[in-house]
């Protein structure tokens, strides 16, 4: 159960907060809705509470799990077959709706290491930057941190 200004991850989307809880009559019958708004872009969605398991909502990594986020962005070998960027896409965009921060970092991570071999395609790209968007906005809330010094400490790790 959330509460009104607690901070929560909506897969695919982000970081939101909970602005409100609000109960409406819907098809007859009456439920209790989460009021989130995204904090990438300000939009609002409206979450069933009993729909929470199945949409994912869950609460940001706690300060201890961004070890494991850095652990994993730093693996630089990874399981890459000879696949058409079509299907990667796929793969890719199935993790990041997952909504889980590991996932998302080894689409960081797999893309990037990507992007210095060869040139990546215009959905690949944008792809990459939905994820170290995702990923940058959650860290720097666990962390307590500026999102700037995240994107830096990321940066670094592909840079070493």
């Amino acid at each position: 159960m959330f509460k009104i200004g607690d901070v929560a991850v909506y897969p695919a989307h982000g970081v939101t907060v909970v602005e409100n809880i609000e109960n409406k009559e819907i098809s007859g019958s009456r439920q209790d809705f989460y009021i989130l708004r995204l904090l990438e872009n300000n939009m609002t969605i409206m979450v069933p509470q009993e729909n929470v398991e199945v949409v994912g909502l869950r609460c940001v990594i706690e300060k201890d799990e961004v070890t494991e986020v850095y652990r994993i962005l730093r693996q630089k070998r990874t399981r890459r077959g000879n696949q058409t960027w079509n299907r990667r896409h796929r793969q890719y965009m199935e993790k990041i709706k997952t909504g889980s921060a590991y996932e998302i970092a080894e689409v960081l991570r797999d893309l990037y290491l990507l992007k210095l071999n060869k040139d990546l395609s215009f959905g690949e790209r944008k792809v990459l930057d939905t994820a170290r968007s995702l990923l940058i906005k959650e860290l720097s809330i666990a962390k307590q941190a500026d999102e700037d010094q995240i994107e830096m400490e990321i940066e670094k790790i592909f840079h070493a």
